[in-house]
């Protein structure tokens, strides 16, 4: 009996520890997805921006560019509930 308690609280191959390595793994698992779906996202923009349209249409949309003699509105939109 004492030898099953020792294995399940005490031993630094418990139960416990187990359990706890477990959540690591899965915690981990998430993360390496989560990051995997982030560069596949950006492989894909990356692909996309060797068309020329395309640059221009990310320069414009993420760094706010223009073209000479062009003028540009930003339009922000209050997203606060009233």
């Amino acid at each position: 009996m004492s030898f099953l308690v020792w294995m399940v609280f005490f031993d630094e191959n418990s139960y416990l520890n187990h359990r706890e390595f477990n959540k690591e793994i899965e915690k981990l698992k998430n993360e390496k997805e989560y990051y995997q779906n982030e560069i596949n996202s950006d492989k894909e923009l990356i692909k996309n921006l060797d068309d020329k349209k395309e640059l221009e249409k990310f320069a414009r949309e993420e760094y706010k560019m223009k073209k000479e003699n062009e003028e540009i509105y930003i339009i922000e939109y209050d997203t606060i509930k009233k």
